[in-house]
């Protein structure tokens, strides 16, 4: 079972999220904060992490777990609210993998997701 983190300061995106990922089969982790989410994947690197590019620290936590042994491994999707150029540059600079569109549903996650659940 694959692990994915969804590190972003809503309670209401971090439940939803999970709730839908938890149906691919993901053991799916919660992070409010860039530190607690840093403090998790210095202990477990999850698979896959999801990034809230409004959280605070956002684009440093992603450089972390790219410097954390393996980190490079590590599937990271830089989560934004509209597609602005700058702010997703920043991400892919930072070392994020790709992209993801807030606020996302079943069909999204579905899209992005639903395979590498089942190539795992």
């Amino acid at each position: 079972m694959q692990r994915l983190m969804i590190a972003d300061g809503s309670d209401v995106v971090r439940k939803v999220g999970k709730r839908i990922l938890s149906g691919f089969d993901f053991l799916v982790l919660e992070a409010s904060s860039s530190l607690e989410a840093l403090v998790r994947c210095e202990a477990e690197l999850p698979n896959i992490l999801i990034v809230d590019s409004t959280m605070d620290g956002a684009l440093e936590l992603i450089g972390n777990i790219r410097n954390l042994p393996q980190g490079k491994s590590v599937r990271i999707y830089y989560c934004v609210v509209e597609a602005d150029l700058k702010k997703m540059m920043m991400g892919k600079r930072a070392g994020a993998d790709d992209f993801l569109l807030k606020p996302f549903d079943r069909k999204i996650l579905t899209q992005v997701f639903g395979s590498l659940s089942a190539a795992a």
